[in-house]
């Protein structure tokens, strides 16, 4: 249907214009934060067992020079090849069986944990439950590592237990069995390393993360969610109800200034909107570039230690009656004027059709009064970021109060702010009252957990490597106590 509405008008999507439509499944939609995740726990999952069952392959080996005398006796006696395998086969399915009943008892009470933890990026990670299906792969594996593990050692010939050394209960580890050991070693260290190097670089991107500067206050910010309530109020009112909500609370101990805006930084965003400025003039095929629209009061800017470049903040003045302006970021300046300067008092319209024709968006032009550094509201590594901005008393109610205070517990402030609204407007929500510093880690809070796990994952497969590795140690040893006494 998109290609067809394209072919038909042509004239209104440009060929250098990027206009397209993505289709997907809702239940890869509501997934599609959590299966990455989720292929990467699998993915670590396998390389434990990868290190496990090396781990016990090199165990078994191990033990298996030591039995060399054993099975030697047993081919001497008549046992063929055959009678040989089955006996190790039986030892291993029993050993593997036996922990993979421990690994169901064990994902019983860890697959709820997962769930939880999964959760953070799909809800539907809480109906994870360890059903039939988890319990038949576990059985696949239980086999599949008992018929390796039965392989792995090497079966004496009928006639070798005149060269085993028997009466003198000396244990001889040949080539062979060397190379297979160290091969298991060397497996069980390159896949734990390979879990480090992947815990290490997730560490690393977070430390990165939580170190990037964001450009405005954090700490001392507090942030309230007021919805508007525009039901049986015109704009006009509710604006008022607004600049009175911040005076009152500004009067509050401990609080520094107040002011609304639109949207809270990392949680809220990802809304557009064309413009164009005045004597700007566009190649032929270019389009309007878009911007981020924000609605704030003034003194948000000085609310978050916002600076700005280049002329002024709003102010009582600009109300819905006078002059409709705006405030730009400094990327629109230097990207639509010549310099950051040009921009004051020059004009700015809306173009979005989209908006215009079905939003009521008004194109009337709009005096820019002044330039702010980027806010990039949207992302934790901060780029350049377009955005506009408007007087909250010209369009009406922002529905987000910033509260910058001087106290060590901002939070301490949260009941009489609440005892404020109320008694302006006792069906007045007040939602999420939470620091700007915690709505940032709280989008961070799934890297942390990434890390967190794999960290876990990497020091279990280093662990299991270690054992395996003190084994081969000690099978090496005690195969040659003569030279170690020697020496």
């Amino acid at each position: 249907v998109h290609g067809s509405i394209i072919k038909e008008y042509p004239e209104a999507y440009p060929a250098n214009s990027d206009f397209r439509i993505d289709a997907k499944l809702l239940r890869d939609q509501i997934t599609s934060r959590a299966r990455t995740v989720l292929l990467f726990l699998l993915a670590a999952s396998a390389l434990i067992f990868l290190i496990a069952c090396s781990n016990v392959a090199n165990l078994i080996l191990a033990r298996s020079v030591r039995r060399e005398g054993e099975l030697a006796i047993r081919a001497a006696l008549g046992a063929g090849a055959g009678a040989l395998r089955r006996t190790l086969l039986a030892e291993s399915l029993l050993l593997c069986g036996s922990g993979a009943m421990l690994g169901a008892i064990v994902a019983l009470w860890m697959v709820p944990v997962l769930g939880q933890y999964a959760a953070r990026f799909s809800v539907r990670a809480l109906d994870l439950t360890v059903d039939a299906s988890v319990l038949w792969v576990g059985v696949g594996l239980a086999l599949s590592a008992a018929v390796v593990l039965a392989f792995v050692p090497r079966l004496p010939s009928a006639d070798a237990a005149a060269g085993l050394g028997l009466s003198s209960g000396s244990v001889r580890i040949t080539s062979g069995t060397n190379r297979r050991l160290r091969l298991f070693a060397v497996t069980q260290i390159a896949a734990s390393f390979v879990l480090l190097a992947g815990a290490g670089m997730l560490l690393k991107a977070l430390i990165a993360l939580q170190q990037a500067p964001t450009g405005f206050e954090t700490r001392q910010v507090l942030v309230v969610n007021v919805p508007v309530v525009s039901y049986g109020r015109t704009v006009d009112q509710t604006v008022t109800f607004y600049q009175e909500i911040m005076r009152r609370i500004e009067r509050l101990p401990g609080v520094d200034r107040v002011s609304a805006g639109s949207s809270v930084p990392w949680r809220e965003g990802g809304f557009y909107l064309q413009f164009s400025v005045e004597r700007h003039a566009r190649v032929d095929g270019e389009e309007d570039p878009r911007a981020r629209p924000r609605t704030v009061s003034p003194g948000f800017f000085r609310a978050l230690g916002v600076p700005i470049v280049a002329g002024r903040d709003f102010n009582e003045h600009d109300r819905r009656d006078g002059e409709e302006v705006v405030i730009v970021s400094q990327s629109v300046a230097q990207r639509m004027f010549p310099s950051v300067e040009a921009a004051v008092n020059s004009r700015l319209m809306w173009t979005d059709q989209t908006a215009i024709k079905y939003g009521g968006l008004s194109t009337v032009p709009r005096r820019i009064v002044g330039v702010v550094a980027d806010i990039d509201d949207e992302n934790i590594v901060p780029g350049p970021a377009m955005t506009v901005y408007q007087s909250l008393a010209q369009v009406g109610g922002a529905g987000r109060l910033f509260v910058h205070t001087r106290t060590e517990d901002p939070y301490a402030l949260v009941p009489s702010i609440t005892r404020i609204i109320r008694q302006m407007s006792p069906d007045q929500p007040v939602e999420r009252a939470t620091t700007l510093e915690d709505v940032r880690a709280e989008v961070l809070a799934p890297d942390r957990l990434n890390a967190l796990v794999f960290g876990g994952f990497a020091l279990v497969a280093l662990t299991i490597a270690l054992v395996g590795v003190a084994g081969v140690l000690g099978v090496s040893v005690s195969a040659r106590p003569r030279g170690v006494g020697i020496r």
